[in-house]
Parts: C-alpha cells; sequence; structure tokens
C-alpha cells in the first residue's frame, strides 16, 4: 500500500503489519526476522521517521490496563492516542504533563520523539515522567527499562524514533488539575529582542510559546505574540465539543508564496491590538488549535511540505534567531505557522532533540529549491550550536545529523548490543548513517 507521513512526502510503497497481541508481534520477528522494519503509530510524524518497505502498527496495542486515581499513575498501551487519554481522564479531572501541539499521535510516538510542549522550559519532556516502558526487542524478548533498570537501553527508546524496538505499553504521570480552562495572556511583541526578553521575563509561566512573523525585517524583525498560560481551578472539567473544520481538497500550489503570507502575517499580528491582554480558553483551542481542523496538511498542496525545527543554546539565541530570521525574509519564503519556544535542561537521552535555549518551528510548502535554501540554514544552525528535530526532519543531511547529535555513537553502540541495528531501519536512519 501507499505510505507517507503527515506531510505528505515522500509516498512509497509498504507492507503495514498491525499485530493485536504481543504474541502475534512475537510471531512476526520469528517469521521474519531478516527482514528490517519500524514501527508506526498514526503516522503524525512529519518526515520519514516512520517510513520503511516494512511497518509494523501499533494501533491495536490500545488498552489501558491500570490508573491509580490518587497519584495519577497510568499504564497504557503504546497505541493509545493523547486524544483518548484526555477524553477520558480530563473530566476525572486529570492532564499530561507533557503534550506536543497536536493530540492525534499515540503514546509509543511521544516516547519514540520524546516529545515537548508549552512547559519544557519548566517541565521538560514527555519521558521526565516516564517511570517504566516495555520494549520488544527484534528477537521477541520483551524487556522493561527505565531510568534505573537497563538505562542505556530506556534512554537509546526515548528520542530514539522506534529504531531500539517496539514499544508495547508505558506507565507515567498524570497531572492533577481542577479545571479544563486556562487563562491565557497575550503579550505583544515588536521585535525579536522584545519577544525573547518577555519570554524571559514570563521563564515561571507553567505554558508559553509565541508565534512569530518570519517575514517582518529592519526594526520589526521577529515582531510575535507570545501566549502564556495558567490552568484555572473553576471546576469545569469539561470536554469541548464542536464541529470540526476541514481542508476538502488540496490547495493550488501558486496561493502560497511570500505575499500571501506578508498578509496573512500582517492580519495576524495586527489583531491584537493591546501590548497586553487576557481572557478564559478551553485547553483545547490552546494546546491544539490545528486539531480543529481535518486535513490541514492539504494547504500545501499536493507536493507536500516539511516543517524545519531547530534550537540554539541559550547564549547565542539572540544573535541566532537573528541571523536565521533575517535569512528567511530574505528569501521570501515565509510561514503561516512559525513557532518560538524557550527550552529549559535537556535530558539524558541520547537523541533528545531538546537543549537549553530557543527552538523555532515553520512550516514549509516542498518545491524546486526548498531543500538547499534549508541546507542553508542547517549551515546557520550548526554554527550557532544547535541541531534539527529529528521528528520533523525530512531531508537532514548525515553530516549536519552527526554534528548537532554528538551521542549519536553511543546510541549505535546500545543499538547494537541489542541486535536492533539489524531489525529496526527506517528510511530516516537510513539516510542519516544510523
Amino acid at each position: 500500500m501507499k505510505l507517507t507521513s503527515w506531510g505528505r512526502y515522500p509516498v512509497i510503497e509498504s507492507e503495514i503489519q498491525a499485530p493485536v497481541t504481543p504474541s502475534e508481534l512475537r510471531s512476526r520477528f520469528t517469521a521474519a526476522a531478516s527482514i528490517p522494519c519500524i514501527p508506526r503509530g498514526t503516522g503524525r510524524s512529519y518526515g520519514d521517521s516512520a517510513l520503511a518497505p516494512h511497518a509494523i502498527s501499533s494501533r491495536f496495542l490500545n488498552h489501558i490496563t491500570g490508573f491509580d486515581e490518587t497519584t495519577g499513575v497510568l499504564r497504557c498501551g503504546a497505541g493509545v492516542t493523547l486524544a483518548e487519554l484526555l477524553d477520558l481522564f480530563v473530566p476525572r479531572g486529570w492532564f499530561l504533563y507533557s503534550t506536543p501541539g497536536t493530540k492525534l499521535i499515540s503514546v509509543g510516538g511521544a516516547i519514540a520523539s520524546d516529545v515537548h510542549g508549552k512547559s519544557h522550559h519548566l517541565e521538560g519532556c514527555f519521558s521526565n515522567n516516564i517511570i517504566e516502558l516495555t520494549l520488544m526487542l527484534g528477537d521477541g524478548e520483551i524487556v522493561s527499562c527505565s531510568s534505573e533498570t537497563h538505562p542505556e537501553l530506556f534512554h537509546a527508546t526515548c528520542g530514539g524514533m522506534g529504531l531500539t524496538g517496539v514499544i508495547l505499553d508505558a506507565t507515567f504521570k498524570l497531572r492533577p488539575i481542577k479545571s479544563a480552562h486556562i487563562r491565557e495572556t497575550t503579550f505583544k511583541a515588536h521585535n525579536l529582542d522584545e519577544a525573547l526578553t518577555l519570554i524571559e521575563a514570563h521563564e515561571d509561566t507553567t505554558y508559553s510559546v509565541a508565534w512569530i512573523d518570519c517575514l517582518s525585517t529592519g526594526s520589526r524583525l521577529g515582531r510575535s505574540l507570545l501566549m502564556t498560560g495558567e490552568f484555572i481551578e473553576d471546576g469545569r472539567l469539561d470536554l469541548k465539543r464542536g464541529q470540526p473544520l476541514a481542508v476538502p481538497f488540496d490547495m493550488p500550489g501558486f496561493l502560497l508564496n511570500r505575499y500571501t503570507v506578508t498578509a496573512f502575517n500582517t492580519v495576524y499580528y495586527h489583531r491584537v491590538r493591546q501590548d497586553r491582554s487576557e481572557h478564559i480558553i478551553h485547553f483545547d483551542p490552546f494546546f491544539y488549535p490545528l486539531d480543529s481542523i481535518h486535513d490541514w496538511n492539504r494547504i500545501y498542496g499536493k507536493g507536500g511540505f516539511t516543517q524545519y525545527q531547530f534550537v540554539i543554546p541559550k547564549e547565542a539565541g539572540r544573535e541566532g534567531m537573528a541571523a536565521i530570521l533575517s535569512r528567511i525574509a530574505e528569501s521570501g519564503r515565509g510561514s503561516f505557522l512559525a513557532v518560538l519556544k524557550a527550552f529549559g535542561k535537556g535530558n539524558d537521552n541520547y537523541l533528545s532533540f531538546p537543549m537549553e535555549g530557543y527552538t523555532l518551528a515553520l512550516d514549509f510548502k516542498i518545491d524546486q529549491g526548498l531543500f538547499p535554501f534549508l541546507a542553508e540554514l542547517d549551515h546557520i544552525v550548526l554554527d550557532y550550536g544547535g541541531r534539527l528535530y529529528l521528528s520533523k526532519d525530512v531531508r537532514m543531511s548525515e553530516s549536519t545529523f552527526k554534528r548537532g547529535y554528538p551521542q549519536w555513537e553511543a546510541f549505535q553502540e546500545v543499538r547494537h548490543r541489542y541486535g536492533a541495528d539489524r531489525v529496526f531501519r527506517s528510511l530516516q536512519s537510513d539516510r542519516l548513517g544510523l
């Protein structure tokens, strides 16, 4: 069958198996031990990390097997989605500690990508709250690992893009909440320096994210809208219901150009008139605004798109961000969806993306000149000590990857020790020399 990612590039032929039980999965490895494969969740990664000629879907590994109402400790299968968890546990007063900008991903995918969210500066990645996970190795052996038991396998699996084994289930903590609603405060920043100053001034706020105008120049370079948030305590633990919007067809590629993006960014920035405003918002549009639009990836046309996300260390943040934004504005390759966040300290996972500093994510329509342009940005990111996010990547070179992730050799050593390098491969891992 045809298989692709959320970015809709590339499209490959793939055979997908969806085991219902661990025993069925073990039978696959016994019968086809010599055929490499890659685990796959809901297919919401942007690039080719879950693409391979043979894939193992986790969609039937979707059972919740335990929950402690007093501690918020949950155990569930890797195929359970964050949306399913929120639907079940928000009305009971529980939320996720770390969540990315979509809830339509699986728990296994969240672990493999070691996802982060608007609270990383205070609370770290998804893996920071994992107590234990269960992994099936390429020979069918099942291993439980954590930061204390088989720690090297745990740190290779969290952020390891499915290259150590198939995650079967995980035990992790949920956060208690007393409302499904958030007090959101919006600050208007007139340039990049002001935006970063505002982010630093509100570093004690739990949730923080900025939309940034990536085509503004001069004194307006990096003008932004910073949104901060905290859960309130009004007792309303409701789920937001409504008719979702949808993009019914692929948009013509010519509609996305520097003029339409500039017009959109100008309108979006000026819709906020005050330097500071505040209102109460449901968690759904605060955390997952695009989940309410089905098939929004069609906006970028049949050729697909990629999200370019990088992080730069804090000490180089202002200079590095200014250099990259200037190059993007000069190119005219604007993005509707440009998101700026602050990261706290990184963790011990070999291929986890965050480091203490600033991260910027931008969506670009794929066209003939895009990849050479992104290669230019790669050089700037690396020169400032940064790296790119594997879950968003579809074209990074092997040298760029290995320079940005200095623990890649330790990661490979763990894979080799557990025999994973002979069984688990993806288009991305082949491209990156893993």
